[in-house]
């Protein structure tokens, strides 16, 4: 393909000029998705700066927008302008990996191109523009490969935009520092509203104001860089990076690399005909690096019972807690659902008397008093239970030589690592640290306030989730989870990875009757939504957040609803969206084996809702439903067959409300 070189006013679509004024890219290369739909340009500048724009069907939905670093060598600026193509390569790439708890094996087709530039003028600089499109949206990132005269770089910022060509409608968590444990709340917001000044997390969602179609903006491939927050781009629509600093050193520079190449992050534009299907796209992982884990056989997704949430409710025991008596009780309720894990949360570790539960003193390599973790393993193991610990990062910082290898050896399966509340360049690369030595000691690993994901579960596949979200904790200390704030992150926080939303509250009030307690904490749903949750949220690891005495009644029977968290699956084989409203429901259909299960979620207000029953194969299916019932903790459950051809089944979803279906083809 040629070089495009302007002429007269053949390029004014891009963008609105009055006039016959110069349009913003003279020369520049193309490439498109394998289905055509969507294309990547990526040229120069009158000035010689880099310049991008993706278009889909024909249409922009990022206008020409700035791909450029301010970067300086051993503090001599590295001008990222008066830039001249010197080379274009094209080609392909397609992969097949495996992922715990997706689809396997993942199918990926990108087209590829990357654009070899360097400036006119002595120092003469080499800089890479990589482009990836595939039919699920585009992605960019900036190289500065090794070379003579550049071996100690600073990057001060990454001046990258997403330029949009009219304003949009999106939905957009912000923070309000840049140390922060990533939870929080995405409510609607105009895209020429978000604040210059802003820190919005990933991914910022918007329609792009043509039928359904929706794009979230992100990034992938994160590695010995800083992760990027979006502001608001100031009179232009659209967003701008602001990369995360170092908070022991707020005023350096972001990034700081030696003798090794630049690479950026992949800057992802993900794309979808309706904002419903981007929750089974795959491109965040497509980006990522392949797996460094030769043999990840060992891992094994799974539901686990946790005791954290409910305050550690146990009332067979009398001085429920921190002890033996009491994790046996959660041992034992996973023993009876099928459960293959039992997460122990803080409280577990040897601290100094009198220090808080979850210090970074603590010593992960001893028991606190009352409990004794080789025990516990060997007693869970009985059960066919296998145990997670808790941990503080910072301790497991100072003390990894000696907890992973002991953790193995006492049959450990995962830790869930907290209070990491940082994304600057140093913390992702304990990230890949972590990673790294936990696999090397067959440990699986959960991370609590932490970044949302870049792609790391492909890298590392014992990386089965994390948090970065606003989970269903937030019930025990404010209002803040309600049924529209669970829609809303569906279409949000649930498409770039996986999820510790923590689901499975059972004590359901109306927001009315809802009051804050750590201990029994209620839920403003009903409990045909905690249900859907277990569908409509990606996690393999999926912790059941309450306590047995919520699933089970006094005879170990379990209570309405209980019977689905005892058959649902935590790991996947397919996805597809059936349908919704973007913030307001959505309806999410996952597979396991012949088997398919649907998740049905309501914001505030009750929902008319079809589900259509297309995505079955041919042939008769056995259907259980469980819906709302008459008061938040019943489930109206019932069971019937059904045929792919019958068309739809009709939902009258309560407000605060949702279903959960399993569809079994008859024999």
């Amino acid at each position: 393909m040629a070089i495009r070189l302007w002429a007269g006013c053949a390029l004014l679509t891009a963008v609105s000029l009055a006039g016959c004024t110069k349009p913003p890219i003279v020369s520049s290369r193309i490439v498109l998705s394998p289905n055509a739909r969507i294309s990547l340009e990526i040229g120069l500048a009158h000035d010689g700066s880099p310049l991008f724009r993706v278009r889909r069907d024909g249409r922009d939905v990022i206008a020409p927008s700035t791909l450029a670093l301010d970067m300086t060598e051993r503090g001599t600026a590295v001008r990222f302008d008066h830039l001249v193509i010197t080379a274009v390569d094209h080609g392909k790439r397609d992969e097949r990996y495996a992922m715990p708890g997706r689809a396997t094996p993942v199918v990926s087709h990108f087209m590829t191109m990357t654009m070899h530039v360097q400036s006119r003028q002595a120092p003469v600089r080499r800089f890479n523009l990589e482009a990836r499109v595939s039919d699920q949206g585009a992605a960019v990132r900036i190289v500065v490969p090794r070379q003579a005269g550049i071996d100690q770089i600073a990057v001060a910022a990454d001046r990258t935009q997403f330029v949009f060509p009219q304003d949009r409608a999106c939905l957009a968590v912000r923070h309000y520092e840049m140390k922060n444990s990533h939870e929080g709340g995405y409510t609607p917001i105009k895209a020429s509203a978000l604040a210059h000044s802003g820190l919005y997390d990933l991914p910022l969602v918007c329609r792009t104001g043509r039928g359904g179609e929706t794009l979230a903006l992100t990034e992938s491939g994160l590695e010995n860089f800083a992760a990027a927050y979006f502001a608001g781009n100031g009179d232009k629509n659209g967003v701008r990076l602001r990369l995360t600093p170092n908070p022991a050193k707020p005023k350096a520079p972001p990034v700081t690399i030696a003798h090794v190449a630049v690479v950026t992050p992949w800057r992802v534009v993900m794309l979808a005909d309706g904002p419903e299907d981007l929750i089974a796209s795959t491109l965040v992982d497509d980006l990522a690096s392949p797996s460094r884990v030769a043999d990840a056989d060992w891992v094994r997704p799974g539901k686990a019972a946790w005791d954290w949430w409910s305050g550690s409710l146990a009332p067979s025991v009398p001085h429920a807690g921190h002890n033996d008596a009491t994790y046996k009780v959660y041992i034992d309720f996973a023993g009876r659902f099928g459960l293959p894990y039992m997460m122990i949360d803080k409280g577990w570790a040897w601290r100094p008397p009198g220090e808080s539960v979850d210090l970074p003193n603590a010593n992960i390599t001893r028991n606190a008093v009352g409990v004794h973790i080789p025990e516990l393993v060997r007693y869970a193991r009985a059960r066919h239970v296998k145990v997670w610990l808790w941990v503080n990062w910072l301790t497991l910082d100072k003390q990894m030589a000696q907890a992973l290898p002991l953790y193995e050896r006492l049959g450990i399966a995962g830790i869930k690592v907290d209070f990491i509340y940082r994304q600057d360049q140093e913390i992702v690369a304990f990230y890949h640290r972590l990673l790294s030595e936990a696999a090397k000691h067959h440990l699986m690993v959960d991370l609590h306030a932490a970044m949302v994901p870049r792609g790391l579960a492909r890298t590392y596949p014992n990386f089965l989730t994390q948090e970065g979200v606003m989970g269903l904790e937030y019930n025990r200390w404010s209002t803040k989870v309600t049924s529209g704030y669970n829609v809303r992150t569906a279409y949000t926080r649930a498409i770039v990875g996986p999820m510790d939303y923590t689901p499975g509250g059972f004590r359901n009030v109306p927001p009315a009757q809802f009051q804050e307690r750590s201990i029994g904490p209620m839920v403003m749903t009903t409990r045909a939504q905690q249900l859907a949750l277990f569908v409509v949220y990606p996690s393999p690891f999926m912790m059941l957040a309450d306590a047995p005495s919520a699933y089970e009644d006094a005879a170990h029977r379990p209570v309405p609803g209980a019977d689905f968290l005892k058959l649902v699956p935590a790991a996947w084989d397919e996805t597809r969206a059936l349908g919704g409203t973007f913030g307001n429901s959505i309806i999410v259909a996952r597979r396991k084996g012949s088997d398919w299960f649907v998740g049905v979620l309501t914001d505030e207000h009750p929902r008319h809702l079809a589900i259509p029953l297309s995505f079955l194969g041919k042939g008769r299916w056995h259907v259980d439903s469980w819906t709302d019932g008459t008061v938040y903790t019943s489930i109206d459950r019932r069971e019937g067959a059904v045929r792919s051809r019958s068309g739809s089944l009709i939902l009258d979803a309560h407000a605060n409300g949702g279903a959960a279906l399993r569809f079994r083809p008859v024999r």
